[in-house]
């Protein structure tokens, strides 16, 4: 009988190098790091502010803070998933201080039951790309996107974007593991929910004029 196994966590030895120059005092070692995802805390930051400005803001904002408290990083986790937190706070700061966005904070607790898929969803068309070009596919999507509550397009953003562990996403977000599969499986619905809505009205809109 084998014994049990624990996960063990992939090391990216050339992050880990930046992070301990970095701690050092070496600045190209910390400027690697920001080049290394400054595009992807944009992107996050963009899908929870809905604003450029203010997402530029948070890409600075949640650099110097890490660059500020690079002791307080153990290492224990991947570089990214924690500046993905620190990101994920200076945004909510963001819409707080707008006082603009309705949306519960990412830190409320949520029915992770079974009941939360309210509705049945309708089916796809069979081939939707044959309706529209890729371009104005990627348009659709990002606005519907968009049109997430925080809550739901940052879980989105990072599993299905960015493509991090539920394990990962969860750590970044100080979630239960099942919030974010909770909250993961809403943002989808909703977006299968409101692009099957696109796509029938174009297929109606593309009978009339048959």
């Amino acid at each position: 009988m084998s014994p049990a196994t624990t996960p063990v966590l992939v090391v990216d030895q050339v992050e880990l190098d930046l992070v301990t120059k970095s701690r050092a005092g070496d600045q190209s070692a910390f400027a690697s790091l920001v080049n290394r995802y400054e595009g992807k805390i944009f992107r996050l930051a963009m899908n929870i502010t809905q604003n450029r400005e203010d997402a530029e803001d948070v890409l600075q904002e949640s650099f110097l803070k890490a660059y500020e408290h690079l002791d307080q990083f153990q290492g224990n986790s991947k570089f990214y998933t924690w500046i993905v937190r620190i990101a994920v706070n200076q945004a909510l700061m963001k819409l707080r201080k707008r006082k603009s966005d309705r949306s519960v904070s990412l830190d409320e607790q949520i029915d992770t039951g079974e009941d939360i898929v309210v509705r049945e969803i309708a089916a796809w068309d069979p081939d939707p790309e044959q309706q529209l070009n890729q371009g104005e596919l990627q348009t659709i999507l990002a606005e519907a996107v968009d049109s997430l509550a925080p809550i739901y397009r940052t879980v989105f953003t990072l599993r299905d974007v960015d493509g991090l562990s539920t394990e990962e996403t969860a750590e970044a977000l100080d979630l239960s593991i099942p919030a974010v599969k909770s909250r993961l499986l809403r943002a989808r619905l909703q977006l299968r929910d409101r692009l099957t809505k696109f796509f029938k009205r174009k297929g109606d809109d593309a009978f009339a004029y048959m």
